[in-house]
This record gives C-alpha cells, structure tokens and sequence, in this order.
C-alpha cells in the first residue's frame, strides 16, 4: 500500500492543496468520466487518503505547540508557530491555521465525490460486493476523521455531506457541532459494518484503514462529545457517553489483533512499522518524485542540531523548547525522556542547552536530499492509548474495574518506562493525564487531552505563569481553546460566518 497511496492521478486528485469552500469542487466536472474501472476506483480512494499526509505535522504545530508541552516563543525572527504558543488574537491568517481548515475540506469534498461516484457506478464496475463495502467504509472513515479534525480546531463548520458546486458552497453555513457529530458517528458506524479486520487485508493492503481503526476513533468521538462544553461552542458537550466509549475499546481489545510491545523505542522503530501497537498509522513512501515521504520528524527538531550532526543545514527552523516544567515532570532514569527529548547540543562554537523533541528522528535514516521525505509512518493510534483512554472513562464513572483498568494499565505503562518499581494505587484523573503527558510528548495529544478533561483554563494559566519569565506570552482565556476561522473563508462571503470569540 505505501507505494500506492499517494500516487498522483491523471485528474490532479493529489495536487490541490489549497481548496476552500469558494473554489470549484474536485468533483466537477472531470470525476463524472473519469471513475469508469476498478482501478479508476482504487485510485480515487488514494486520493481520499492523500489529504491526511499533514495530518502529523498539524498535530505537532496546532496541538502540541499550543500545549504546555513546549515553550516555543520565538528566540530571533518571526515564526509561525509563536503566535499558536503565545495565545496571540492576530492569526486569522496563520498558515497552520489556513492548512488545517483548506486540507480537511479538501479531504471532505474528496471522500463526498468518491462516495456518490460510487453509489452510481460502483455496482456495475466493482462486481464483488464485499469490495465495494469496504471502500465505502475507507472513504466514510475518512470524512469522519477530517471532520472531527475541524471541530476539535474550529467548533462548528459547515456541514457539506454530498458533492456541491462552488457557488452553493458559498452559501453554506457553519452547522453546530451536534449536526456535525451526528455525521461522524454515522459513518464511523457503516464503516465498522464495512471494513474488515486488519488480518482480512492482503498484505499489500495492510496499510489501510480496518473495523477497529474505525472504533478506536468513534470510542474518542465519545470520549470528546463527554467533555465540558467550556461555553465555547466547542467539541465538548457533557453527553457522559463514557460507557459507549469503552464498548468500542474492548471491542477492540477482545480481537487480540493488537498488543502493547515490552520496549517503548520499538514502537517508533523504522524497522518495525505496523507492529502490533498500531491500530491506525498514515503511512508514506519515500524515493518518489515529487517526494512523497514524511515531514514530521523534522518539525519539532531545530536545524541547527543537524547541522551538529554533520549534515547540513536545510529549511533554517529554529528550536521550540519543551518546557522546564514538563521536564521535571520525568523521573530521571524515564527511558521515555531518554528516548523522547534530546538535552544539549554543541553546534560550532554555540551551546544549546534547552532540550526539544527528537521522538520520531532515526539518526541512521536522515534523508540526504531533503529533509522533507522521512521513511516512516506516522501512528495515529496506538495499543496504549486505547488501554489509557479506557481507563480515563473508567474514572469518569464507566464500567470497569480501577484496580485492573486503571491502576494495572498506568504501572504497566510505567514499567515499561523503567520507573514502576513502585506499583501506583488508586489512580486519580490527575496522575492519569500527568502519565499521558510523559507517554505522548511529541504526539499532539495533550491539548486535546487538557480540553476533553476540562482542566486547560487552570492548567495553562498555572503553567504560562511558572513558565513564562520572559513575558512573552498572552493571558490564556478559554476561548483559546478554539482557533479562529480563516480570515480567507470569513471574506469568500462576508457575513455568512461569525468568527470564533476572543479574535
């Protein structure tokens, strides 16, 4: 599969990186001759997957920047990702912020052509049904996963769930986030029904999405519709759906298809991708041209400390710091921290001393003509995260056991780590995530973890206070927590959208 998934089509399905709700749909009008044979098929599903490739590297510059995982205000120059970190109000035109709202719509308005195209053709050029199912099931699990991207970032957006031309799409409104979230869980659920289990795939084919990528996500849409709802209209909603959550997690557990590893480092070995922790990754290919590898590793690690390494300098991105306080946060023998965050380096005749993230880096595997097409996939959801989020709704009131769902899971987590010579008892929300914090540094999941249990306000405000000796930052208000529309998408019609508060 990696050498097929992002193959560029002859329609151009692959090469629109820019769309927004006023351009012209991909849709129209080359599709509606273009889906003529299987291949004509299995092509346009790549296309669907294709709009997850910045998936990563959104998480590390929108989730994890903006978290109290790093300290990232800019040293020298003007980045893009100090205004994310430092909570500023002026960036209605950030490129994250733009890249997050156009490539999730891309990947919308593919995934609604490539299922009404094949609800009118499908049936008379793919003849076996079984197979038919499961690329409806791809593409359903993929316009659910763009659009629970969208609200997480943004609240509500339009809700657009079939093949529109550009000046309708004009027209569209933001919908609640409730209308939204009745979408996703729709069509998580036909994509359960669909995809089969990850054992079912050829093995060319085991890259792609199966029945328990599908419910280890709609287990997390629980999860998140759960949350408080902060007065934002946000992707919280105090629906206490903790229980439905936990069905789809030991749905998953009682296939044995996953396993948590014994060592930490192997789960993001190059030599050992689609291990058994992984129950969804996106996966690249490295080689092509135009490049079609991953960009992630790179974008937390400064170019200097490359250049240390003897190979080079290239793109000139500077440090973002992982923050002092997350760090005394680690247990010094954390084989974690050890693994996760690089502490020092000598480039020239300069020190640095500030420590960042080298999680996904393999020194061995740097990429010597560019260092934007790295050889590795990039884990969406992993084994542990399941077992950890369970045990979050098992403390919010679901069924479970805390002595075994919860207090075994977060030893064993610890063990690994080399820290668990002392077994935890009765663990609390606050240990939980304060574990989640050191066993996902660089993932992109602690923003979301912070928001879904209701504790960012304190806990930014606590820890920019601590933090922040420079004065750099902005006071954090808890409309932060949403982004702000694009200001292209509020001119494309004036009018038609309010702007999310606090910008």
């Amino acid at each position: 599969m990696k050498k097929i998934l992002y193959f560029v089509i002859s329609l151009g399905l692959l090469s629109s990186c820019d769309m927004d709700l006023g351009q012209q749909p991909i849709s129209d009008p080359a599709t509606e001759t273009y889906f003529q044979t299987l291949d004509d098929f299995n092509q346009g599903l790549n296309a669907v997957y294709s709009s997850a490739r910045g998936y990563p590297d959104r998480l590390m510059n929108l989730s994890e920047t903006r978290s109290d995982n790093l300290y990232a205000v800019s040293d020298g120059g003007v980045r893009d990702w100090e205004g994310i970190n430092s909570f500023h109000q002026n960036i209605v035109a950030n490129p994250y912020i733009v890249e997050a709202w156009q490539a999730n719509f891309t990947g919308i308005f593919r995934a609604n052509n490539y299922l009404e195209q094949l609800a009118s053709k499908g049936e008379s050029v793919i003849l076996d049904e079984v197979v038919r199912r499961r690329m409806e099931g791809q593409a359903r699990f993929f316009r659910a996963f763009y659009y629970f991207d969208l609200i997480r970032y943004f609240g509500k957006v339009p809700l657009i769930d079939r093949v529109v031309d550009a000046p309708e799409a004009k027209t569209i409104p933001r919908s609640p986030v409730s209308e939204v979230y009745n979408l996703i869980i729709d069509d998580l659920n036909k994509a359960i029904d669909y995809l089969p289990a990850p054992s079912e795939y050829a093995a060319a084919e085991r890259g792609r999405v199966n029945k328990y990528s599908a419910k280890m996500l709609l287990g997390l849409v629980y999860m998140t519709r759960s949350g408080p709802d902060l007065g934002i209209a946000g992707a919280g909603l105090n629906t206490n759906e903790w229980a439905e959550a936990v069905k789809q997690f030991n749905d998953i557990i009682a296939s044995n298809a996953f396993e948590f590893l014994p060592s930490y480092a192997s789960i993001f070995d190059y030599a050992n991708e689609n291990n058994e922790e992984v129950i969804f990754n996106i996966e690249y290919a490295t080689g092509s041209n135009p490049a079609v590898g991953s960009t992630f590793p790179w974008v937390l690690v400064p170019d200097t400390w490359f250049r240390s390494l003897g190979f080079g300098a290239q793109g000139g991105l500077t440090i973002r710091p992982v923050s002092m306080e997350l760090m005394d946060k680690y247990e010094a023998d954390d084989l974690r921290r050890s693994f996760s965050i690089q502490e020092g380096y000598k480039d020239g005749d300069n020190v640095e001393t500030r420590p960042f993230v080298k999680k996904f880096v393999d020194i061995s595997r740097v990429p010597t003509t560019s260092r934007t097409d790295w050889p590795i996939n990039y884990i969406v959801f992993r084994y542990t995260d399941l077992l950890m989020l369970k045990a979050e709704c098992v403390l919010n009131g679901a069924p479970g056991s805390r002595e075994t769902d919860v207090d075994a899971v977060i030893n064993q987590v610890r063990a690994r780590a080399g820290v668990g010579s002392t077994p935890l008892t009765n663990v609390t929300k606050a240990q939980l995530l304060e574990e989640r914090r050191r066993e996902f540094i660089g993932e992109g999941v602690r923003w979301f973890d912070l928001i879904r249990s209701g504790t960012v306000e304190n806990t930014m405000k606590a820890w920019i206070e601590a933090e922040d000796g420079g004065g750099q930052m902005r006071e954090f208000k808890k409309e932060y927590v949403l982004y702000p529309i694009p200001q292209s998408e509020m001119n494309t019609t004036p009018g038609l959208y309010d702007q999310n508060d606090g910008y």
